[in-house]
Parts: structure tokens; sequence; C-alpha cells
């Protein structure tokens, strides 16, 4: 019997009512991540060393959009918005682009264990800190006006895009570029960067070596409105690239061939998402530092409530990455504080244990 052709009691074709009911919990879903998304942010802007009443939070950012906040700002209002507010949204902007770089990513590879790090980037970005965070005293001498933490941050962009290239160009052969050999050559290019970052960790001082290692953990507290602007205006570019590549990245998953009879060009979707993708994480984790995990647990999150539909997936992979960073952020801020721990650590505590859950299951489901 035709599907198309089955009428439900009100006369609507089945179908129709599929795609509306669809439509309505895509919706929904969206809706609902906005406002965990909206949450987490006003959690943390009231949360740290000092602690500020939500109410009261919500007077200061609406004194200050609305003019109203003028002159010499309270004490509260001074740490809410020159310090505490530029890295929550920073952490947004970060936690976007990395939610939605291995939701893209986990479609091109059709795996769902696929993560950013799988094709250099990460590894790359590291490996560029790491060189330049061993040179700086040279640099810090030639580097034009730039602070230290512009010249690693540049230091890792130029890693994590360098990296990515490489593995590009290596897997295409004839204008075509295989998903498989870029896995493999993410492999080995990782394996280059890891000993790369190893050979300058060995050669460092005690003070190198801290700043190494601290980079290497991840933090937020470099993030001020200089460093928001210039990582929000990259960001932009990179989620408005990304999101456009919904519906052809649902038809990719299918498998090439499948792509290729709808109309979907192969070589320029994978090209497209490779480079926004690589930009995106690169951007997101070269003020910050490595951050793990939010690229892997996010699209599986948003998959569990949402489907499979890259419509959906896409923006709630954004809006759910946005809430966790916020949230990962404002633990390290709090658990030791006035210390605060390192952002990376705390991401990969809450999701080694989810990564762990993903294999088992994986395993469970493939046949002895």
């Amino acid at each position: 019997m035709n599907v198309v052709g089955v009428r439900g009691r009100t006369g609507q074709p089945t179908t129709g009512l599929l795609l509306e009911r669809l439509s309505i919990n895509r919706r929904w879903s969206l809706l609902g991540l906005g406002m965990l998304a909206c949450v987490s942010i006003l959690f943390a802007c009231s949360t740290g060393a000092l602690e500020i009443e939500p109410s009261r939070a919500l007077s200061i950012l609406w004194g200050k959009i609305s003019g109203a906040l003028t002159g010499s700002l309270p004490p509260d209002a001074a740490i809410l918005l020159g310090i505490r507010l530029p890295r929550v949204l920073f952490a947004v902007i970060a936690g976007a682009g990395l939610g939605v770089a291995g939701a893209v990513l986990q479609g091109l590879f059709r795996n769902p264990l696929a993560d950013p790090g799988l094709i250099g980037v990460s590894s790359g970005a590291a490996a560029g800190a790491v060189i330049t965070l061993f040179f700086m005293p040279f640099l810090t001498a030639h580097q034009g006006g730039l602070g230290a933490d512009w010249v690693t941050a540049l230091g890792a962009l130029a890693g994590g895009l360098i990296s990515v290239l490489l593995v590009y160009k290596l897997s295409t052969k004839g204008g075509y570029t295989s998903t498989v050999n870029m896995l493999l050559f993410g492999i080995a290019i990782n394996t280059v960067a890891g000993s790369l970052i190893g050979v300058f960790i060995y050669s460092a001082d005690e003070a190198r070596l801290r700043s190494i290692t601290l980079w290497m953990m991840g933090s937020l507290a470099s993030a001020n409105w200089r460093t928001l602007f210039i990582t929000a205006g990259l960001m932009t570019a990179c989620l408005f690239g990304l999101l456009r590549i919904a519906k052809p990245l649902n038809a990719f998953t299918l498998g090439e061939q499948q792509a290729l009879h709808l109309g979907v060009p192969v070589s320029q979707l994978k090209r497209r998402v490779i480079i926004w993708a690589t930009l995106a994480v690169a951007s997101s984790v070269a003020f910050s530092g490595l951050i793990g995990f939010i690229g892997l647990v996010v699209p599986h999150l948003v998959r569990l409530l949402a489907g499979s539909d890259h419509r959906v997936v896409l923006p709630g992979s954004a809006l759910m990455g946005a809430s966790l960073l916020v949230l990962a952020d404002a633990m390290a801020r709090i658990t030791v504080a006035p210390a605060e721990l390192p952002i990376g650590l705390v991401t990969s505590i809450l999701g080694a244990p989810f990564l762990i859950f993903l294999l088992l299951k994986r395993r469970g489901s493939v046949p002895s």
C-alpha cells in the first residue's frame, strides 16, 4: 500500500501528520535547549568567588543595556560586567563551535565516536601553542605590542590549520577526498604532533613547562571583551557556514553514492565541512587551550533528545555545547575557590564516563 495515500481520521495524509509532528518536536527541542542555555548563562553570571543573586545579575545586565547604569559602578556590577560576563560569553561561543564541529564531523565520517581531534586540529593547535610558548621569551621581544596570550593564540590557530591542511591534501587524489584516508592520515598527524609536543616539553625549563602544562589543561581565565569580539567574529562565520549544510549532510549519512544520486556535491560538502569545522575548533581553543569531549558528547546528547535530523542536531549542538561549557567553567571556578580548576579537566571528568557508556553500548549492539 502506498504510504502517501493512507489518510487518517482527519483526512490528512499520514506522512503529512508525521512531518508536522517532526516539525513541532524540532521546534520544542530547540526551544528547550535555548532555555537551558539562558539558565546556564544566568547561573554562571551569578556564581563565583563573589555571589550575585540572579535577580541582581539581571538588574545589572538590564541597566547596562538600557543605559541606566552609568558612572562609577558598584563592586558587583564591575565584577560582572568587566570580568565574569565576557568569560561566560566566551564559553558560550567556544562551546557552540566545538559542539557543532563535533556534530558535522560525526555526520561526515558516519561515525558516532568521531570528534574534532580526529582530523588533527586539536593536536595541531596544541603543537602550535607549545612551540610558541617554548620560544615565548624571544617572541615577547618581537611581538609588536601583542600580549603573550595573543601570540600563543596565533600559534595555536596556525598549528591547527596547518595540521588539517596536511591531512586534507594527503587524503585527496585526483580531486577525490577519501574519508577513510582522512582518518588514517589524521592518526598519523596526531602522532607527529604528539611527538613534537613531547620533544618541546622534554626540552623546556620549569617556567616554560608550567606554561605549557597549564595551556594544555585549558582555561577561560584570559577571556576579555577584546578576545571575545575577535572570537565571536570568527565563530559567527563558522556557524553560518556549518548550519547551512544540515540538509546535504542528512543525505550524506546515507552514503556517498546515495548522496550523489540525490544531487549533493559530495566533494564540495567534504571541503566545506573540513574548512568550517577546523576554523571553529581552532578559534575556540586558541585563547582557551585544549577542551576535550564537548565535540564528542554534545551531538550524542542532542540526538538522544531530538533525533538524528541534522537540521535539529546542528543548532541543538550549538546550544547544548554552549550550555555545557558554561556550566563546566562555572564548576571550574567554584569547586576549589578562590583558585580554579583547569576547564579541560572538568570536561574530561564529565565526558569520560559518557564515552565509556557509548563504547559499552556499541559493544552490546555488535553481534558476537
